[in-house]
């Protein structure tokens, strides 16, 4: 097969013989049987798994073979698994990683509760990758709401956003955030502010108001607060940002200036 593909792996001579495989099972009448043509390559495995999606509705055993350490391997795994799933191709999967097959169980869990796939049971964090506004340092406060959160079973999407400019606002479909601002920490429930915190507690009321929704419901978290206090003191805390630092906190315009220059030089 190597051979009459000339020397060289291809999509074509992998689905060739994987339907090879499958007449031999076929000969004998059984055909309780699952497909995998993994590929160390990410592109080869793309087009091997269409091609053979096209040819056969037997079930589908997606991976992307040998893909190595972290982080690598599992950035390469994912680019490929999430392509085919994505266009519905593919009935499990399998992340072959170079590391403890925790952490290979851990990343296919959390690629289907990504898509959507599978029921998520642990809390999804989100946060923003900070900017010139951010007065916190968001990578920190991120971590330690992941070690908070840890394998704690709350499926909630919790957001920790580095100012209280932007943060409410683009998080506002999670089910619960905060966004630092002045020293102080605002929460906020379904996109409304609900209370606000010092700074240094932000962490620990995600984890109690997480636990209370889990508990009793976002209409009942949200009764529990003064709404209209907390987005007073998350205007008041807007506006000193904005004044201070102006509509435009990452100096947009220079930065694209000096972009320019370089790519000119």
């Amino acid at each position: 097969m190597y051979e009459k593909y000339g020397n060289v792996v291809t999509p074509e001579a992998m689905v060739e013989s994987a339907l090879n495989e499958i007449g031999y099972f076929a000969e004998v009448g059984f055909d309780l049987i699952k497909i995998s043509v993994k590929a160390s390559s990410v592109p080869l495995m793309i087009d091997a798994y269409r091609q053979l999606a096209e040819v056969t509705e037997y079930p589908l055993h997606l991976g992307v073979t040998e893909a190595g350490p972290l982080p690598g391997g599992v950035i390469k795994s994912t680019a490929g698994i999430a392509t085919l799933l994505a266009e519905g191709i593919g009935d499990t999967i399998r992340y072959s990683l170079t590391a403890d097959p925790v952490e290979e169980a851990k990343a296919g869990r959390f690629l289907l509760e990504s898509l959507g796939l599978r029921e998520r049971k642990n809390v999804d964090l989100i946060a923003c990758p900070s900017c010139g506004r951010a007065e916190i340092d968001v990578v920190a406060v991120a971590e330690q709401a992941m070690t908070a959160f840890a394998e704690r079973e709350i499926p909630l999407q919790v957001a920790v956003m580095g100012c209280v400019v932007n943060g409410p606002g683009e998080a506002r479909d999670a089910d619960l955030g905060i966004a630092a601002g002045n020293k102080r920490g605002h929460l906020f429930i379904k996109g409304k502010n609900a209370l606000v915190v010092p700074e240094d507690e932000m962490v620990d009321t995600l984890v109690e108001w997480a636990d209370f929704i889990m508990e009793h419901g976002t209409e009942a978290a949200l009764k529990r607060v003064d709404i209209k206090k907390a987005e007073r003191e998350a205007a008041r805390d807007r506006d000193r940002l904005l004044e201070e630092q102006g509509e435009d906190a990452n100096d947009s315009v220079s930065r694209i200036e000096m972009i320019k220059r370089h790519v000119q030089s």
